[in-house]
């Protein structure tokens, strides 16, 4: 069974295992998270502003920020850079713990970072990508909007075409 676990980091690693590593046998568990980072608006910011001078990098740059001078220093990456570099830093912030425990407990795991404005959508259209037989999401209710919009568990349950299981 093709399984695929969105988190936001704020699931038990183990008690997600403990469910997801008998459902997929031998099949890898997906361990997806979504990280909602409008990489749209350094376009919008492009349009409006132009296109910044190429900044010359002469070695790997770690986390650096512009000086407020308006001018980023040598080493800046760029933003797209940065967006990655952070894109990156939150998969392993979310999903490590998560690969570990289902490492742990016999299963094979992949984990995956996805860009994106509505997170929902994103997991569902993953699930269909991988061809998932069962998506686990966390159902903690802890959305700003909870009870106007419903959380992105609820709307998960509500669309999907696979069965959800949800953790709470």
């Amino acid at each position: 069974m093709k399984v695929v676990v969105a988190t936001d980091g704020t699931l038990d690693p183990e008690q997600v295992a403990g469910y997801v590593v008998p459902l997929a046998a031998s099949d890898t568990v997906h361990v997806l998270t979504v990280v909602e980072v409008p990489r749209r608006l350094l376009a919008d910011l492009r349009a409006v502003y132009g296109e910044q001078p190429a900044v010359r990098v002469d070695r790997d740059a770690e986390y650096v920020s512009p000086s407020g001078s308006g001018v980023p220093p040598q080493d800046w990456p760029g933003d797209d850079a940065m967006i990655d570099r952070y894109l990156s830093d939150k998969l392993t912030e979310r999903t490590a713990p998560m690969v570990d425990a289902i490492t742990a407990a016999g299963g094979n795991a992949a984990a995956e970072v996805v860009e994106s404005e509505n997170s929902a959508n994103s997991i569902l259209e993953q699930a269909k990508e991988l061809g998932a037989d069962l998506i686990c999401i966390g159902a903690h209710g802890q959305g700003v909007f909870e009870g106007l919009l419903g959380s992105v568990g609820t709307k998960v349950v509500r669309r999907a075409h696979v069965p959800v299981l949800l953790i709470h």
